[in-house]
């Protein structure tokens, strides 16, 4: 009622007591009545009784030339006319229907205005054929049910009107605007389209179809990505349709605001083979030249609106099949358009529904009259008689079982709303060229075959499909660096077999060959795990890629462990043996250096099955943004990579790097203690030294690559992989390669160092000696701080001797006849000091280090000489032969005790410098518990 006082206050003609009459009458039938009554003009009930009758219908639309949409009135009186005609030629019908047209020019108090002239002052009539304007037909439909009217509309397209609780006496032969959701639904189906966005001017007309297309996309289960309404400028909704990659747009919105919105999308390159417009098909023909508003050019419009689908009901069937009327949809616009020359009027897009719409009318009311004779036949025996509302009733039941073909197609009615036919047209070079079309009633889509014309080579997608591309090693790269880790473990294959072949060799059994095994076990294994580390999705299964996260990893830390571990047993061994000196000789076994590695085995199984019990390693896919396809096709590729991750991953990798390190630490700590041990065979702590920093160095710099890259699977496997081969490489040809050489160049080298060797080196003048003692046997230890002692004792005191052996030779040239005195002072003392303890532990019978040489052969030389060579002079005695004699005889002994040790010359064990060749240790075989020689640098 309120919209019905709104229009009554602006009817100006009519005064305010004449306002609220009429708004009495349309809501009150009773009063109604009663003017229908006093007007006189009414007939009685009796119509239906009689053939020949004239039946009044109220046609209710603008005729006025000014008023809004009186184009279309104009355009349908001769279709209303033609019907007429042709209903009365065909004979089928015993009345005649008599039309009287009342002006509403589109103005709703104007309209009630006419409405109520025509209940009041006209005749009765049976139907309301009309209402063009949606705000005017609203009104009077809501009013019918209590005047026991139906009305038919021929222009109404408002989905408002369908609302049949509220205007539940109302249809209409047109079909709502509702009517073309479903095949607008229909259509993308069509297309596999099940992502779309809505673009909608803000009325109320458009957000009501807006509204039931969301129902009916919802119902066919079609993504609605985005949902944009703008009033004025529609620019920032288009945009935002852009950045939602929205590509299938619904507008819903009319020719004067279609052309801004196509200046957007132009501006913003949402048009061409990515894009799909579709939007009403009402719009007047060359609309973008008569309501372009905006700053774009007709050609850029032109651009933009390339391919648009349009979408609206069918004017006329485009089945050429002979109808109600006896002729076909072509022969009546034949006629048609001979009633528009004649009258000098323009066409209307709605003649085809007016036409079918009288003929709905009149074969309504000829089945009414049938029922209603039937009726009183049934009743011959009392009055028979029907009043107002009981009319209506059959009025409207007989309505809704309206079915027929008409110039419009099949003419059927739904809860009053058309089920017709929904054309869709193509915007193809500068016109719209028919498609298809959409039968409600059969709900069948019919596309004319290659009419449609997308501007790409298939249909556009509705979003933009990503693909999913899969950042994997390449597989030349894999197999380059397989190649050569295959070349590293055969290198290491050759390195076993040579050290299983020459394990009793002297030089390999004193370098211990099965911690030789171990090493090269170990590279071996870091060599395998490069094969896993270039395994990704596209060789494996999901499952088995998660399989070999876990594998690779324990691969690579036990191939680690086992090599630098029994690298650093056999260290710990001869530091063990070299620089405990205050130990007892004991024996260390391969066995205990196996359980040294196996212990730390251990610790690397305890940390790795916590590992993989508390926070396994699983496959994690990492996506990376949007890629354009490279070759051009309407598709993103979107990268992802797989890694091998967990939840805690920095704890972990933490610990192993930790445990790792100190490993490392450690192997150094040893390798600098044994630096001067320099027996070959034994000592690998040069190699050691050169291993550990070779491999944390590039295990530092390939960690920090490998983070860095780890976007890129080719650079992180390649540095991973040229890292893991270097350092396995670099370990073997440094423990391996030396002894090679060796074995080569000098195969007796290991058994001309049996004997274990005390080596000074010289650091700085006033540096103090240092001394070194290796053993071959490895097990063999001794006092080495009494010998050291002892050795540095009596060295010093042979420098004192040299002293005074050299003043007595001075003495010897001026008084040769105190050498009595020399021999039987001094030669005894020389004896005491030269003789020195046992250095062994007196166990097994041990042998003196050094005895006293002066006792063989000095006594009987300086006690035999020449008394006739006494009484010679000065000069002649010093450098007489004699005299050069005595002092040499004198001096070597001392001498050659003193410093031939110091290159190996003389053994603790020999008693004589002078001794026997077989005597010699260079010649005769000793226990391995007497192999000691003192060094004297």
């Amino acid at each position: 009622m309120a919209p019905a006082r709104r229009d009554c206050s602006s009817w100006e003609m009519v005064i305010p007591t004449g306002c609220l009459l009429l708004s009495v009458l349309l809501f009150h039938p009773a009063m109604a009545k009663v003017c229908n009554d006093r007007t006189k003009h009414g007939q009685d009930n009796s119509w239906f009784t009689r053939d020949g009758e004239n039946l009044p219908i109220m046609v209710l639309m603008p005729m006025n030339e000014s008023a809004l949409m009186s184009s279309i009135s104009q355009g349908i009186e001769p279709a209303v006319q033609l019907a007429i005609q042709h209903i009365r030629e065909s004979r089928k019908y015993s009345f005649s229907l008599i039309t009287k047209i009342y002006d509403t020019e589109c103005d709703n108090a104007k309209g009630l205005r006419a409405f109520f002239d025509a209940i009041c002052y006209g005749p009765k009539h049976l139907m309301i054929f009309g209402g063009v304007c949606p705000s005017v037909t609203s009104i009077i439909a809501e009013s019918l049910e209590g005047w026991n009217l139906v009305q038919l509309s021929f222009a109404a397209t408002t989905p408002v009107l369908a609302d049949k609780k509220k205007y539940p006496n109302f249809f209409r032969t047109v079909p709502s605007d509702n009517a073309v959701n479903p095949a607008v639904v229909k259509f993308l189906n069509y297309y596999n389209w099940s992502r779309v966005g809505t673009l909608t001017q803000d009325v109320q007309r458009f957000s009501e179809v807006r509204n039931d297309l969301t129902n009916e996309l919802e119902k066919a289960d079609i993504q609605i990505a985005d949902t944009e309404s703008f009033s004025n400028d529609p620019c920032v909704n288009v945009k935002k349709l852009k950045d939602n990659d929205v590509r299938i747009i619904i507008g819903q919105f009319d020719e004067n605001l279609a052309s801004k919105v196509f200046c957007c999308a132009y501006n913003l390159n949402m048009f061409g083979s990515k894009y799909q417009w579709i939007i009403p098909g009402w719009y007047q023909g060359n609309w973008w030249e008569q309501a372009n508003t905006t700053n774009c050019t007709t050609k850029k419009l032109l651009t933009a609106m390339e391919g648009y689908i349009s979408v609206d009901f069918e004017p006329l069937s485009a089945r050429q099949i002979k109808g109600i009327s006896g002729r076909t949809p072509k022969e009546y616009e034949r006629e048609y358009s001979r009633e528009l020359q004649q009258k000098g009027v323009e066409a209307s897009k709605f003649h085809g529904f007016a036409y079918d719409g009288i003929w709905v009318i009149a074969k309504t009311l000829t089945r009414v009259m049938e029922l209603l004779r039937l009726k009183q036949r049934q009743n011959t025996y009392q009055n028979f008689t029907v009043d107002d509302r009981e009319v209506g009733k059959m009025v409207l039941d007989v309505m809704n079982e309206t079915n027929f073909y008409g110039v419009t197609g099949q003419v059927m009615f739904r809860n009053g709303e058309r089920m017709g036919t929904i054309k869709f047209n193509q915007f193809q070079e500068g016109q719209e060229v028919k498609v298809g079309e959409y039968n409600a009633i059969a709900d069948v889509l019919d596309l004319i075959n290659n009419s449609i014309r997308f501007q790409g080579v298939e249909p556009p997608k509705d979003r933009t499909f990503v693909r999913l591309q899969r950042r994997h090693i390449n597989v030349p790269l894999y197999s380059i660096l397989s190649t050569i880790t295959i070349l590293g473990m055969l290198m290491a294959g050759a390195f076993l077999f040579f050290n299983i072949k020459n394990r009793n060799h002297r030089l390999i059994k004193m370098s211990s060959p099965y911690m030789n095994n171990l090493i090269i076990l170990g590279g071996m294994l870091s060599y395998a795990s490069i094969f896993l580390f270039g395994l990704d999705g596209g060789f494996v299964s999901d499952k088995e890629f998660e399989t070999l996260c876990t594998v690779r990893t324990w691969i690579l830390i036990v191939g680690y462990t086992t090599a630098f571990g029994a690298m650093f047993a056999k260290t710990w061994r001869v530091h063990a043996i070299f620089k405990n000196v205050k130990m007892k000789k004991k024996i260390i076994k391969d066995q205990k250096l196996l359980i040294i590695v196996g212990g730390m085995l251990l610790i690397d199984l305890c940390i790795l099955i916590c590992w993989q019990i508390v926070d396994p390693l699983k496959r994690t896919v990492e996506e990376y943004s949007l890629e354009a396809d490279p070759q051009g096709r309407d598709i993103a590729i979107r990268p992802f990579l797989e890694h091998c991750e967990n939840t805690h991953m920095t704890i972990w990798l933490g610990i192993v790097y930790a445990y790792k390190g100190l490993l490392m630490l450690f192997g150094c700590f040893l390798a600098w203690e044994t630096r001067n041990v320099s027996i070959p065979a034994l000592n690998d702590s040069k190699y050691i030294g050169m291993s550990v920093y070779n491999v944390g160095i590039m295990c530092i710099i390939g960690a920090a690559v490998s983070f860095l890259t780890r976007d890129q699977p080719n650079v992180q496997f390649c540095i991973v992989a040229l890292v893991i081969i270097f350092c396995s490489t670099i370990t073997l040809c440094l423990v391996f390669v030396p002894k090679l050489i060796t074995m080569r160049t000098n195969p007796d080298a290991a058994t001309q160092n049996r004997r274990l060797k005390f080596t000074q080196n010289q650091k700085k003048e006033d540096s103090k000696t240092s001394t070194s003692v290796t053993s071959v046997n490895q097990a063999n230890t001794s006092r080495l701080d009494g010998l050291q002692t002892d050795n540095h004792r009596l060295r010093m005191r042979i420098t004192e001797l040299d002293k005074e052996l050299e003043e007595v030779t001075m003495q010897l040239q001026d008084t040769p006849e105190k050498t009595p005195y020399i021999k039987q002072n001094h030669y005894p003392d020389a004896n005491n000091i030269l003789s020195i303890r046992n250095f062994t532990d007196g166990k097994d019978g041990e042998k003196s280090i050094l005895k006293n040489h002066l006792e063989q052969k000095p006594q009987a030389q300086w006690g035999s000489m020449d008394p006739s060579r006494i009484n010679r002079g000065p000069l002649e005695d010093i450098n007489s032969p004699e005299h050069i004699q005595r002092r040499l005889s004198l001096q070597l002994p001392i001498l050659h005790h003193a410093y031939l040790p110091s290159i190996g010359g003389v053994d603790a064990s020999c008693t004589s410098p002078t001794g026997s060749p077989g005597s010699s240790p260079r010649h005769r075989h000793m226990p391995p518990s007497y192999r000691v020689m003192v060094s004297g640098l």
